[in-house]
């Protein structure tokens, strides 16, 4: 006389191989959601990456920062954002960017003319195709384009007026270095998941 079998092992298989089959069949492909659905998601992450960087520039994680400085969260989004679209592209969202910050800071000097320069020469540089869209070369670009920003902060201040200029610059020369290393670092952290999503994006509406 056969015993039956009371491990449970044949009849547990053939059940999880069908919860697999009906998670699978509830998963759907980015390219299959509605167009709607796609362009709130894509609104979500752009307008969200800029709220998290504008959260992230007064503070001062443990690795990230140099000289009491952080890195420049913002100029690496408009770097992100300029790298794969056109010049005035990349102009608006610094200046748009560069506004937000004055919001935050003081309006006087200007962030929106520095980050409005930095998308605007980002833009210039990839449509020229001088670089490869690696991380080393956006670690470079943004390295370059820190320094530039703060140079140009600089000189706002210098015309102002209200201080001496060799104060100024030689404060600024530390300033400029410290931030352009610390940026360049940084940058991948913000640059991969968001060029990751837009290259999804870009594939969606092909």
């Amino acid at each position: 006389m056969k015993i039956p079998s009371f491990n449970g092992r044949k009849s547990n298989k053939p059940k999880a191989a069908e919860r697999k089959s009906k998670s699978k069949a509830y998963r759907k492909p980015i390219a299959r959601w509605h167009p709607r659905v796609v362009q709130l998601l894509d609104l979500s992450v752009t307008v969200g990456s800029v709220l998290l960087c504008l959260l992230l520039l007064p503070t001062r994680f443990p690795g990230t920062e140099l000289l009491g400085l952080g890195p420049n969260w913002l100029l690496i989004w408009v770097v992100a954002w300029s790298i794969k679209r056109s010049v005035w592209e990349g102009a608006i969202a610094g200046i748009v960017l560069g506004l937000l910050q004055d919001a935050l800071t003081s309006p006087d000097p200007t962030h929106a003319v520095t980050l409005g320069l930095v998308g605007l020469l980002t833009g210039l540089v990839q449509k020229q195709r001088f670089i490869q869209e690696d991380f080393i070369s956006i670690a470079l670009i943004v390295f370059i384009m820190a320094i530039l920003s703060e140079s140009i902060f600089g000189l706002q201040l210098s015309l102002s007026g209200d201080r001496k200029v060799e104060y100024i610059w030689a404060y600024y020369q530390r300033v400029a270095l410290a931030s352009a290393i610390l940026s360049s670092l940084w940058a991948p952290v913000v640059y991969y998941p968001l060029n990751l999503w837009w290259q999804k994006r870009k594939a969606i509406e092909q």
